[in-house]
């Protein structure tokens, strides 16, 4: 095998590793392998037809425009509707301050790319977004980590974190990736109210803050930031968060549709990153997904899935209760108010890597906790997505991770 090219890379392709998850896709893309392991939307619930139609109404109406380049900062119809959007849930901005990106990871990389020095130090809860972290590193950044619990960041931690200066927090406060907890009010109040105390902006990740199925709404930190430093000044927001959200969980993955919502600057600043990176995203796309969007169908499809999602939440949840192994021995899971994914920490001294290899011979996947652990640990939790999969694929594969799970327990017993 040649070594030309070994000398050649950048120092920083030495960060660079491979998504375990994108890994374990190529694995569990297997038709008789059921798998908990991809944070996939279900694929039963694309809108093809809506989709259909809106491309044909784009490329009839508006071809031209449409297969043209476009500004970097998207399309303004999808933006001014992303704007009216967002009101709805107290976020109150204007069209210069939204980024249209190519998902949301895209917009963790110009973060990166705009904020992010080697050695930076950023503060991450533990368990995090494994794409954020490797998005984060490719910039040589150093994590300094807050534990969390059935509550997410556990904030009576935060100080401590926060003496080593960190230049940004990330934080998803909505049904986390992957413990799929929510941070409640007052944690989030005590979030702001600190991070404004030590000058230390925030980003909130919100992928799934729409698809919640139980229990009432939270205000975003983006929106008790602006209450808090009353930075609202003509629907221009000017503080200290910078939020991001996205249509890949609310119309389809495949579209590449998110945005980024931030003081006027900092979107400058991002706008500058994106156009060395890719120019723009797709004018096309962004067409179809306003197009898509623009006549309420978004509420009703949102609504859809929201009930679909959630009964098969409750699906999972039942076949755990069911399936696995008594919480005496230590085993437990979270019961999440939304999103896509539950966790699932098991007695320590099981190794879920280890166990995947026995669970892909029952022919169910999940996905191993450490590397989601910037701070070390989640040797013995495990992340499964319920999203992805019909009910009775549900239930057999739970049975099966089941089985694995008392086979290694008894196991046990008996050394």
């Amino acid at each position: 095998m040649s070594t030309l090219w070994n000398h050649r890379y950048a120092q920083r392709t030495q960060r660079m590793t491979s998504s375990i998850i994108r890994e374990l896709l190529k694995l569990t893309a297997l038709p008789d392998i059921i798998s908990f392991a991809g944070g996939l939307p279900g694929p039963d619930l694309f809108p093809v037809e809506e989709m259909k139609e809106a491309a044909e109404a784009v490329l009839e109406t508006k071809g031209r425009i449409a297969l043209q380049y476009s500004t970097t900062e998207g399309y303004p119809p999808l933006r001014e509707m992303i704007v009216r959007h967002m009101a709805r849930y107290g976020i109150v901005v204007d069209i210069d301050n939204v980024l249209i990106t190519s998902g949301s990871q895209q917009a963790l990389d110009l973060i990166g790319k705009v904020l992010i020095n080697p050695g930076d130090k950023l503060l991450m809860e533990n368990p995090t977004y494994l794409g954020a972290l490797q998005a984060f590193t490719m910039y040589g950044a150093e994590f300094v980590t807050v534990p969390t619990d059935d509550d997410g960041m556990v904030t009576d931690k935060l100080e401590d974190a926060l003496r080593c200066g960190p230049k940004f927090i990330y934080a998803l406060p909505n049904f986390q990736n992957p413990s799929g907890v929510t941070m409640p009010l007052e944690r989030r109040k005590v979030l702001i109210h600190t991070s404004d105390r030590y000058g230390i902006p925030i980003i909130e990740d919100d992928p799934y803050g729409q698809l919640r199925y139980e229990g009432e709404h939270i205000k975003p930190l983006v929106v008790l930031d602006a209450e808090c430093l009353e930075c609202n000044r003509n629907g221009k927001y000017t503080g200290n968060v910078i939020y991001l959200s996205t249509f890949s969980k609310t119309l389809a993955p495949g579209l590449r549709m998110a945005w980024v919502a931030a003081p006027k600057e900092v979107i400058n600043r991002l706008v500058q990153a994106k156009q060395g990176t890719d120019l723009q995203s797709s004018t096309f796309d962004q067409m179809v997904t306003y197009e898509v969007g623009r006549g309420g169908f978004i509420d009703r499809h949102v609504q859809r899935i929201r009930d679909v999602y959630g009964h098969r939440r409750l699906v999972m949840l039942a076949a755990l209760e069911k399936a696995f192994p008594d919480p005496s021995v230590g085993v437990r899971w979270t019961r999440p108010q939304g999103g896509l994914f539950l966790w699932v920490t098991l007695p320590d001294w099981m190794d879920t890597a280890e166990l995947l290899k026995e669970a892909v011979k029952e022919k169910v996947a999940f996905v191993p906790g450490s590397p989601f652990f910037p701070g070390g640990g989640g040797h013995n939790a495990m992340r499964l997505n319920f999203s992805n999969a019909r009910d009775e694929q549900i239930e057999e594969g739970i049975r099966r991770l089941g089985r694995v799970l008392l086979r290694q327990i008894e196991s046990r017993r008996v050394q």
